[in-house]
Parts: C-alpha cells; sequence; structure tokens
C-alpha cells in the first residue's frame, strides 16, 4: 500500500508539472500577440515584460514545490512522520497538549524552509520587476508576527479540537464541526478590527468625490456598507486589488492605494460593482453553505478513518498518535480532492461571470469594468494567453481575455 499511494502522488504531482509545462510553452508561443479590445492600452513592451515576470516567477514556485514535495516523501515514506511523532510524545504524555505542539512546531519549521523562497521571491523577482518596495526589516516582522498571531490562533482552535475529540470520543465529529463553524465565522467578524489592523493602515478614502460615488451605486444595489476604506497597499507592493472584508454589519470595501491611483472613479466603482456581485447574487452564503456541508461530511469521514487500526499501515507504520494519523489522513484527502478541482474552478468562474454581469447592468457601464481588468491585468504583468486547459483545470478567475470580450460585446449591445 505505500508503494500504491506513493505512485499515486508521483503521478499526481507530474500530472501538475505538465500542466505549469503547457502553460508556460502556450504564453511564450502567444505572448507577443496583443489579444482584441487590448490594443489602446497594452504595448508590445509589456507583453515582453509579462512573460518574462511569469515564466520567473513560475520558475521560482516549480523549485519550491519540488523541494516541499521532497520533504514532504521524505517525511510521509522514510520514516521521518513516526520519528517526529516520537519526539513530540517524548515532550508531553499529554494529548491535548501533543496534538496542539505537533502542528505549531510543523508550521514554524515550514516557515523557516520557506525563508529562502520567500526571500528570493520579493527581493529578486518583484524587485526585478518593479513590484516589490518592502524593506527587510518589514519583511522580517511581517513573518515573525503572522507566525506569532498564526499560533496563538492555531494553539487554540488545535486545543479546543483536540480537547472535544477526548472528551466525546463517539460524537466528536459532530461537536468539532460546529466548533470550527462558529470559530470560522466569528473570525469573519473580528478580523477587520483586530487582525487586519496589525499588518496595514486603513483609513478612509481620501480621493475626492470617490466615496460618494460608491455609496451612490451601493445605494442602487440595495446594498449597505460600513465603511469604505483605502489600504496603505503600496508599503508592500506596487500590485493593486480591492476586496470585501467582514461579515453583516461590520463588512466593509477595501481599496488598495495602488489601485485608486491607477484607475478612474468609474473604473473602480465597476471593480466594487463586481464585489457587491457576489454578494447580491448569493455567492457568499452559497459558498459558506457548500463549505459548511463537505465540512460536515469531512468530519465524519474523518471520525471513521481516525477510529480504523489500519490506517497508520497504510503508509507502512504501526501505532501512531493522533496528530500523526491526522496528518497522513489529510495526505489521503489531498489526493482524493484533486480530481474535482476542475468542478471547483469551473464553479468559482461562473461566479465570477455572473458578478462581472451583475456589474454592468448596476453601472450601465460594461467598458469601465472592461478597461479596469485590462489595467489590472497590465499593471500586474498576468498572463493574458494561459493555455485553455491549464486555466479550465485551475482558474478561479476565468481569464482576462475572455471576461473583456463579453463584457465588450455587452458594451456594444447594450445587454
Amino acid at each position: 500500500m505505500p508503494l500504491l499511494l506513493f505512485s499515486l502522488f508521483a503521478l499526481t504531482t507530474l500530472f501538475t508539472y505538465w500542466l505549469r509545462h503547457i502553460n508556460l510553452a502556450h504564453m511564450k508561443s502567444h505572448g507577443a500577440t496583443i489579444p482584441a479590445g487590448f490594443e489602446t492600452m497594452v504595448s508590445s513592451e509589456t507583453l515582453t515584460k509579462t512573460v518574462l515576470y511569469t515564466v520567473e516567477s513560475s520558475r521560482l514556485g516549480l523549485w519550491e514545490s519540488l523541494f516541499d514535495n521532497l520533504l514532504l516523501v521524505f517525511f510521509l515514506f522514510a520514516g521521518l512522520l513516526p520519528a517526529y511523532d516520537d519526539i513530540i510524545s517524548g515532550i508531553t504524555s499529554a494529548p491535548v497538549l501533543q496534538g496542539v505542539l505537533f502542528f505549531i512546531v510543523l508550521s514554524w519549521l515550514q516557515a523557516v524552509i520557506d525563508i529562502p523562497f520567500s526571500l528570493y521571491g520579493t527581493f529578486v523577482v518583484e524587485a526585478r520587476h518593479g513590484f516589490n518596495t518592502m524593506t527587510p526589516r518589514l519583511w522580517l516582522t511581517d513573518l515573525l508576527k503572522s507566525q506569532a498571531i498564526g499560533s496563538v490562533i492555531s494553539a487554540l482552535l488545535l486545543g479546543a479540537v483536540f480537547a472535544l475529540i477526548e472528551w466525546s470520543s463517539s460524537n466528536w465529529w459532530l461537536w468539532v464541526w460546529g466548533f470550527l463553524a462558529i470559530f470560522s465565522i466569528f473570525m469573519m467578524f473580528i478580523s477587520p478590527y483586530v487582525i487586519e489592523p496589525l499588518f496595514n493602515r486603513f483609513e478612509p478614502v481620501t480621493e475626492e468625490g470617490l466615496e460618494d460615488k460608491i455609496r451612490t451605486m451601493m445605494e442602487k444595489a440595495g446594498l449597505k456598507v460600513g465603511r469604505v476604506m483605502q489600504m496603505d497597499a503600496s508599503k508592500r507592493s506596487r500590485h493593486s486589488n480591492a476586496y470585501f472584508t467582514g461579515i453583516g454589519r461590520v463588512k466593509r470595501i477595501v481599496l488598495y492605494d495602488t489601485l485608486i491611483r491607477q484607475m478612474t472613479h468609474a473604473e473602480i466603482v465597476a471593480v466594487l460593482a463586481h464585489e457587491i456581485g457576489h454578494w447580491k447574487r448569493g455567492h457568499i452564503w452559497k459558498r459558506l453553505l457548500l463549505a459548511e456541508i463537505l465540512a460536515l461530511a469531512g468530519s465524519w469521514l474523518a471520525f471513521l478513518a481516525l477510529a480504523w487500526d489500519g490506517l497508520p499501515a497504510l503508509l507502512g507504520y504501526g501505532d501512531l498518535s493522533l496528530a500523526a494519523r491526522l496528518v497522513i489522513l489529510g495526505f489521503l484527502a489531498s489526493l482524493a480532492m484533486f480530481p474535482i478541482t476542475p468542478l471547483s474552478s469551473w464553479l468559482s468562474r461562473r461566479d465570477e461571470y455572473e458578478a462581472d454581469r451583475f456589474a454592468a447592468e448596476i453601472t450601465a457601464d460594461p467598458g469601465s469594468l472592461a478597461t479596469a481588468l485590462i489595467k489590472l491585468s497590465t499593471e500586474n504583468l498576468s498572463n493574458l494567453h494561459p493555455h485553455p486547459f491549464y486555466a479550465s483545470f485551475y482558474y478561479s478567475h476565468p481569464p482576462v481575455v475572455e471576461r473583456v470580450g463579453r463584457l465588450m460585446a455587452m458594451e456594444k449591445t447594450g445587454t
């Protein structure tokens, strides 16, 4: 069985690398072609920069993936998992504390391993292509801060989960699912006001007249949002974006300051109308509901699998702690879920098309969303020519050329 699982993992990994290869090859073949509708906003020089940036960042991602997968193979199949499990078990005999330490220490080890790739990506790749504005001090502060916050939250979360498992051995899957559902909603409430400000400064939009236009559009859509804020994203990167954060009465719109500088007011309003479209079309609550249904089913399956004495034997091991068995279960789940990746991507792309249409209808200006998407893709040096199969497998958003084409067609026909 270990050989079978290793072979399955190897085949899955090789397939993902083949997808990377055909995507880059397709971009190199078509990367010099300016897409229809992009002629006035995209130059040949920009396309050349896009190809170079995509190739270099993809190459870094490939090396990082190869290194991580190699470590995973050694950890799972070469005996490191039981050895690590013994080390943690030797520190404490308390099951709950064992489980917390097992994953917290792993997270810090992973963070340390990722440091060279993060440094090279930030201060070489991103800097070489004009995106990085982060200082080494800020990079280090972000690393330590995110790990510290993540460790505290993970410790509370893991501690509660392992305590529930110990307390209710026969029905823990239901208790764990309920706790995690409540916890995730709680984090949506507090994140905008407690966690996000620890990394960025948020302030009311300072661009004269912009907030009024945004609120007018939101009133037209029948959506109430607490605040429209701008974030000092430029202190880390020149990449631009906008997003909704929070839930219920605490939800708010956040604009990158880089986005405000790059776009007209009409384009910014169109981008936010797209985000509002996700709320108005029910994409947010539908995704939450689907996630919780899958989580409930996953909790029950985990309950059955963890109760099976033969789980460690799938990798050729004897008795292991609950935490170590969870690692094996997570590995098996990743293999089982991989084939449904295209379905998940398709559902997400369908929602994006619906949000685009909502934005075009509510603003009566599909052209502004089209030009906004062109600016976003060119300013961020996004690949304009992904391989169709790669995009259908992985892309959560439709390729930007397809989105722009649909919006321009709506602009011409008025529908």
